[in-house]
This record gives C-alpha cells, sequence and structure tokens, in this order.
C-alpha cells in the first residue's frame, strides 16, 4: 500500500526577479503607522481650508508644526492616488516617508533573497543625510504630482 501523498510547507514566494521584489515592496509602501495618521480621510484633508497667513506668522513653532500636518494628509493621500504608481515612484515615498519618521537607515542591509528588503534598504540609504523637514517636504511634492496624473 502506498502512502499517501503529502504536501510541501507553503513558502512566501519572493518573486521572480527585482521587478517583483519591487512590486511586493511597493505594495507596502508607505507604512501608516498610527502615529503618521492625521485621522482625516483623503477627501477631508484635500477640502480643508489652508490656515491663514496671519495665524502662521503668529509663531515661529507653527511652521514646523503645519509641515507636520501637511505631511500626515499627503500620507493619507497616498493611499488615494487615480492610479497606481510604478514601482520606482513607490520606493521614493518609501524611503521619503522613512527619512521623515526615523531618520537615517539603521541596522544591515538585507541579503540573500529577500529583494524587497534590499530594494527598500537602498532607496532609504540613499537619503542619509536628509534632514526630516526636507524629507517631508519630498514626500508631500511625490504626493502631489501623482495626485495631479
Amino acid at each position: 500500500m502506498a502512502a499517501p501523498a503529502r504536501k510541501a510547507p507553503a513558502k512566501a514566494s519572493a518573486g521572480t526577479g527585482a521587478k517583483a521584489g519591487a512590486a511586493k515592496a511597493a505594495a507596502k509602501a508607505p507604512p501608516t503607522a498610527t502615529k503618521a495618521s492625521s485621522g482625516k480621510s483623503g477627501a477631508a484633508a484635500k477640502a480643508s481650508p489652508a490656515k491663514p497667513p496671519v495665524a502662521a506668522a503668529k509663531a515661529g513653532g507653527d511652521a514646523a508644526a503645519n509641515l507636520a500636518s501637511r505631511f500626515q494628509d499627503a500620507a493619507g493621500a497616498a493611499k488615494q492616488t487615480k492610479k497606481r504608481p510604478d514601482n520606482a515612484t513607490l520606493l521614493k515615498l518609501y524611503s521619503y516617508y522613512k527619512q521623515a519618521t526615523d531618520g537615517d537607515v539603521k541596522g544591515e542591509r538585507p541579503g540573500g533573497f529577500d529583494f524587497v528588503g534590499g530594494a527598500k534598504y537602498d532607496a532609504w540609504a540613499k537619503l542619509k543625510g536628509v534632514s526630516r523637514d526636507e524629507a517631508m517636504t519630498q514626500y508631500i511634492r511625490q504626493v502631489e504630482r501623482l495626485n495631479r496624473e
């Protein structure tokens, strides 16, 4: 009597190459941590009026708060683009988001067959030394460009 056939355990597929890996990396970008959530939906974020210039001029620290608020709104809007961006654009979004929220890249580069992790690490490492404010500004610009297309 023959033994019953056994199924091999399911493995997580790493894709068929760097392009597939970047696509998976892009699907996860940008991270949606609750600390980055503004609590507004994409439509509400777009519809909210800008603060009057007088109020912004009253406090010097208000500019940083305004940038952080715009960054949070852009993080929400990035999830609601009209069409899915290409992998290179998604990696840019990921790297700007990580630089803005976590600062310079830390740890070792993922190796082996972790193509997604390697692509994400490399994109983030290119921004080493970029200030948080600059990373936030670039992220906001990238999301605005996506929503115009």
